[in-house]
């Protein structure tokens, strides 16, 4: 069995942090989301892995290598333009050959992984198979309608009138039969070709679609709120270790990880959070809920409920809560700066808070 992730798409609702970087790399708890994709993947046994990539694509072979550091066989498909998941499908036609997959959006995060999944899908061997999750809002998501014993007998796109609460999780089984059914396709309204039609037409052929409901933790980390969302749920899991420096007039509170090379002086730590290797903390407080990348400074601030990436430097800012702030920004304020802010910064930006 193979496994084709997609780590192509533009990310347009995580702008202005994806300008400059991919989606799938910005980081929950200090380590990018598309990694706890590969880790699941390869838990389950699959080493095979084509990774399908746009505009972003030296970012994404830069991160993942050739596989190695995960144990896997990594094989990069170029897709010209985010076409749709089933185009993705076809790009990597050759690449799969006759081998059952399953398919991965690099954007998605599920807590427990996949392998019961994959051991399910291996032992039924039903055509296609698919993960549900009961949502709120289903009009925003692709849509599934079961029969009473668990098979799936319609699938609709972002229906305006969905059938059901049961949204399409960004994992999908299938056999090669699945080639068939996606070489006649046409784009859609959208423009896309649809993978939900491609498992309709193996529908209305009698193959057998089946479902499984996840009850753990889902999440498609495609804008700030859900990063910071999914960033709190990580943290949550997270093991106490002190690594790095802490001085004596620190406090260091619940589950805190500071990594080799940090220091924290003068500053109060409150878990669950971490800090990154070669970051200082200084004359602050942080957390909970906040994970901050390697070699920032933050001084005389406080931050918390919220992701702060590589680089960058917050002095002297006041209160900085439910935020995402990009590689190298700069953040400098007055000692007499606002109680809170609330930002989303692009990597490499610079900003002054007056008083």
């Amino acid at each position: 069995m193979k496994a084709l992730v997609l780590a192509g798409g533009t990310g347009s609702r995580l702008r202005p942090i994806t300008h400059t970087a991919a989606k799938q790399l910005v980081p929950v708890a200090n380590k990018p989301v598309l990694f706890y994709a590969i880790e699941s993947i390869v838990e389950a046994g699959i080493t095979d892995i084509g990774v399908i990539v746009g505009d972003t694509a030296a970012e994404i072979r830069a991160a993942l290598g050739d596989g190695t550091r995960f144990g896997a066989r990594v094989t990069y498909l170029h897709q010209e333009r985010p076409l749709g998941l089933a185009h993705a499908v076809s790009v990597a036609r050759d690449w799969l050959g006759e081998d059952d997959f399953v398919m991965y959006l690099g954007d998605n995060f599920i807590v427990g992984g996949i392998t019961g999944f994959v051991e399910s899908f291996r032992k039924r061997r039903p055509t296609a198979g698919l993960l549900l999750t009961m949502v709120d809002n289903p009009g925003a998501f692709g849509v599934a309608e079961l029969s009473p014993d668990g098979e799936v007998v319609r699938l609709e796109e972002k229906p305006s009138a969905p059938r059901s609460n049961l949204a399409l999780v960004g994992v999908y089984f299938f056999t090669s039969t699945v080639h068939t059914a996606v070489a006649g396709l046409n784009p859609s309204a959208r423009g896309e070709l649809e993978i939900t039609e491609a498992i309709q037409r193996l529908i209305d052929e009698g193959r057998t679609v089946r479902a499984t409901t996840i009850t753990g933790y889902w999440k498609d980390t495609g804008n700030v709120h859900d990063m910071l969302e999914v960033n709190r749920s990580v943290l949550e899991m997270l093991e106490q270790a002190v690594e790095g420096e802490a001085d004596e007039t620190s406090h260091i509170v619940g589950r805190v990880r500071i990594e080799r090379g940090a220091r924290v002086e003068r500053s109060r730590i409150v878990g669950p959070a971490i800090i990154g290797a070669g970051t200082v903390v200084r004359d602050s407080r942080v957390g909970p809920f906040t994970s901050i990348d390697e070699d920032c400074t933050i001084d005389r601030s406080e931050v918390e409920s919220s992701i702060i990436l590589q680089g960058a430097s917050i002095v002297r800012a006041g209160r900085i809560e439910d935020s995402l702030i990009g590689r190298s920004v700069r953040i400098t304020g007055s000692d007499e700066a606002p109680h809170g802010h609330r930002l989303v910064l692009g990597d490499h930006s610079q900003i002054r808070i007056a008083a």
